[in-house]
């Protein structure tokens, strides 16, 4: 039986001053953690389906055992560096069939650290992985819009590409997500001018002779004026 695509979220352990710092800015950092939690709740509630397997990318490392997340869904450890880095690792060591990990220290399933990691994610229970041959998407956790026909839409789209984007109005990108029928270039996301307007272009150049498809433009969360 095939194995389903793979989407997974990148997380951040939602504690005050560990995310969303510009949105702490304007609207102090316990509003914004706690933002930041329901978002993250709603979403996941939200993508659950059949038709993929959710998993969470989790910084920092360590915090793969945290009980803010749901107990049943797998995790993995980002690992180290810039978005690019970690995004990078994930499809790269993206797994072909993700199965229920052992319990963790307070029920979650958790995988081990793609490419390596803390040595408290190297300790943890493996759930089975391959290489890059399946379809993957990874998406941010901060995105209000987002729903599963999204996603669907995205996975639809890469049986007829090599990769899909989900474009964001500032220029940078919501999703990306990767066929899986070889894996991705050495060279992907080497100087991607991250945080700017040119994140998504960025990227595109260093997929060059691969067929591209662009689904729907979705805003995320930055500033109180991001807030819906």
């Amino acid at each position: 039986m095939p194995a389903r695509p793979r989407l997974v979220v990148m997380v951040k352990d939602p504690r005050p001053g560990r995310v969303k710092t510009r949105l702490a800015t304007d609207i102090g950092a316990i509003p914004a953690t706690w933002w930041m939690r329901h978002q993250l709740r709603d979403l996941l509630r939200r993508l659950r389906d059949p038709r993929w397997d959710l998993v969470l990318a989790v910084a920092p490392d360590g915090a793969v055992a945290s009980p803010v997340f749901p107990h049943d869904l797998a995790r993995v450890a980002q690992g180290p560096g810039d978005l690019g880095d970690r995004m990078g690792r994930v499809l790269r060591n993206r797994a072909s069939n993700v199965q229920r990990a052992a319990p963790g220290p307070r029920g979650g399933a958790i995988a081990p650290a793609l490419g390596g990691g803390s040595g408290a994610a190297r300790r943890s229970r493996r759930v089975e992985q391959t290489s890059w041959a399946v379809p993957c998407c990874i998406i941010g956790a901060d995105i209000p819009g987002i729903t599963r026909t999204h996603i669907a839409r995205a996975f639809q789209a890469l049986r007829g590409s090599d990769a899909v984007f989900g474009p964001a109005p500032d220029g940078g990108y919501w999703l990306i997500g990767m066929r899986g029928v070889r894996p991705p270039p050495p060279g992907l996301f080497q100087g991607v001018r991250w945080s700017t307007e040119h994140a998504l272009s960025d990227t595109l150049a260093t997929l060059p002779r691969h067929r591209i498809t662009l689904v729907n433009t979705l805003r995320d969360v930055d500033t109180a004026a991001d807030l819906p």
